[in-house]
């Protein structure tokens, strides 16, 4: 099914952009390389990245709740989602470049929606993963308990699935918006074979002065991502993290739940008191107007709906049957028309002679897989330990998390100097570096969902372990370990992904005029994108990348996803 799903979605990414349009004019938008410029850039990247997190929080609420109520619905999304989060950015820039930039003739609005797009496939797909994860989580005496009270659809999910998810959802959020971060620059940057858009931005500042072996502009440019992610940190994400204590699954009394200093000094501010009263009364206005305006024409429709009932019994039911009826048969003949016409254009694509360099395309996969394991297995060393370690210390959580969250949003572009730095003049270097960049793609995925788990496990698990005299090593094979499995084989499932997202960046750098490479999948992929703008090659790297994720997703991941869902969630 995977594969189906991967075949169909890159035959459609194929079908409209095998001829590129020729309507891109003019230059793109001018950026100026000035420290001046850099508040100006940043204001324009934060409203990009939430944009497009608003987007992912709805996409990823909905897709995961329906994904985890249907089971039919089920056995196509997940696999589609995997294939959607194993899909390199580059792989989705032929959609935004044809939808957006193609839909508005290369002008502004166009290219500010592709970018936001292409945030949003950096985003969404670990919330989504995250959203799925929790429901499925969900202890089995809270599903009863729903069903004993007869909870409506609208009660079940607001008063038992989304407190579910909210952990999850705050956690994986600080690390999307890290992953935005990540590879703002990518989507600053509109490229794909005759087609070079630069959105003024932080992202595109940032690659322009590294590019350009201006290392005073970027370290500016740094400094000024730096102050804004610990900004968000103070004032966005430590509330939500505290806030979202609330909803871990309880059943005594547990100890001091952690605080945030802003929230308490705003609670003491009077002016802060005053304002909150003031926001609470203005919410409650709107609502009464809103009521007061919507009230009569909802009775209104009651009413006419009561005598259509009376005079035609059973009409309304029956036409509702039968519009959804015929708008299933428009979406199945339209999925039909896209398979179709996907499956000539793959053929079309693939029956022709193949490139000279696709021989290396079997090579650079291995090469990449080696890159993507060693990083694996460091990422797993150290986090591990540190998610134990929060488990178990408030005091840690209060001061690494800030500094995560700051190291996992820094882009890989301010990176280039060291590497640079490390492969001059040493053999095998790029090789290294290769390694150290994707580690950086792989590794807070790992971090963030086991710190969510750590930070939400119930006091009375702590306390029966304590009561039980299980500390040290005992306590950690035997409780905390068997808690943080379920997230750790999320994490894993996104790391992979993110990690061979980061290989695009981690095996092709640019540095003052020069081209570093370490061979691999990432970097074949990155030269027929950008230097030979050659189809046919971009769509042989990544068809083979996906296949190869997906079949490892299939055959090692989700049988463990699996597992931990049926014996490793806490139950009472």
């Amino acid at each position: 099914m995977r594969v189906v799903w991967f075949l169909l979605l890159a035959g459609a990414l194929y079908l409209i952009y095998r001829r590129p349009p020729a309507i891109f004019h003019g230059g793109p938008p001018s950026l100026l390389v000035d420290a001046r410029a850099i508040p100006y850039y940043a204001s324009l990247s934060l409203a990009r990245m939430a944009a497009a997190y608003v987007l992912a929080l709805v996409f990823s609420i909905a897709y995961g709740y329906v994904a985890w109520a249907n089971p039919l619905a089920r056995r196509f999304l997940l696999p589609l989602l995997d294939v959607l989060q194993s899909v390199p950015v580059l792989g989705f820039f032929p959609a935004a470049v044809f939808f957006f930039v193609g839909l508005f003739h290369g002008g502004r609005l166009g290219l500010e929606l592709a970018a936001v797009f292409l945030i949003f496939t950096s985003q969404a797909w670990n919330i989504t993963f995250g959203v799925y994860e929790s429901l499925t989580t969900i202890p089995r005496d809270l599903e009863e308990a729903a069903m004993a009270f007869s909870l409506g659809p609208g009660l079940r999910f607001s008063r038992l699935l989304l407190p579910a998810m909210v952990p999850k959802l705050v956690y994986n959020s600080m690390l999307s918006w890290a992953g935005g971060w990540y590879f703002l620059i990518a989507c600053e940057i509109i490229a794909l074979g005759p087609v070079n858009f630069t959105l003024p931005g932080l992202g595109s500042y940032l690659i322009n002065t590294a590019q350009d072996g201006r290392l005073d502009l970027t370290m500016l440019g740094l400094g000024a991502l730096v102050l804004l992610i610990i900004a968000l940190d103070l004032l966005l994400w430590r509330p939500l993290g505290v806030w979202a204590n609330r909803f871990k699954y309880e059943l005594t009394a547990g100890g001091p739940a952690p605080t945030s200093r802003l929230l308490t000094m705003w609670r003491k501010w009077p002016v802060a008191r005053w304002t909150t009263l003031a926001g609470v009364a203005v919410w409650s206005a709107g609502r009464r107007v809103a009521r007061a305006a919507l009230g009569p024409p909802r009775r209104g429709l009651g009413a006419a709906r009561a005598v259509i009932d009376r005079r035609w019994p059973g009409l309304p039911g029956r036409l509702g049957s039968a519009a959804t009826r015929i708008v299933g048969w428009l979406i199945v003949a339209g999925l039909g028309y896209l398979v179709v016409r996907s499956v000539i254009a793959l053929g079309e694509l693939l029956l022709r002679p193949w490139p000279i360099e696709a021989r290396a395309i079997p090579a650079g996969l291995g090469a990449s897989f080696l890159r993507l394991a060693l990083a694996y297995l460091i990422s797993l060393a150290w986090t591990v330990p540190v998610a134990y370690l929060i488990a178990t210390n408030e005091r840690a959580y209060q001061v690494a998390m800030p500094v995560f969250e700051v190291l996992a949003s820094v882009p890989a572009t301010a990176l280039f100097p060291v590497i640079v730095f490390i492969i001059a003049g040493r053999s095998g270097g790029m090789n290294v570096a290769a390694v150290l960049l994707a580690l950086t793609g792989m590794q807070w995925y790992l971090l963030f969902n086991l710190v969510a788990v750590a930070q939400s496990l119930p006091a009375d698990l702590k306390e029966a372990a304590a009561a039980y005299g299980v500390k040290g090593r005992l306590y950690m094979f035997r409780v905390v370990l068997p808690a943080l499995f379920p997230s750790l084989v999320t994490g894993s499932i996104t790391a992979w992904g993110g990690g061979w997202n980061a290989l695009i960046i981690a095996e092709y750098v640019v540095y003052k005029g020069h081209t570093f490479t370490a061979f691999g999948i990432g970097s074949l992929l990155d030269r027929a994108t950008y230097s030979s703008g050659n189809l046919q090659m971009i769509w042989l790297s990544l068809i083979s990348m996906v296949l190869v994720i997906v079949t490892l997703n299939r055959v090692f991941w989700r049988p463990l996803y699996d597992l931990a869902a049926k014996r490793f969630k806490i139950e009472y």
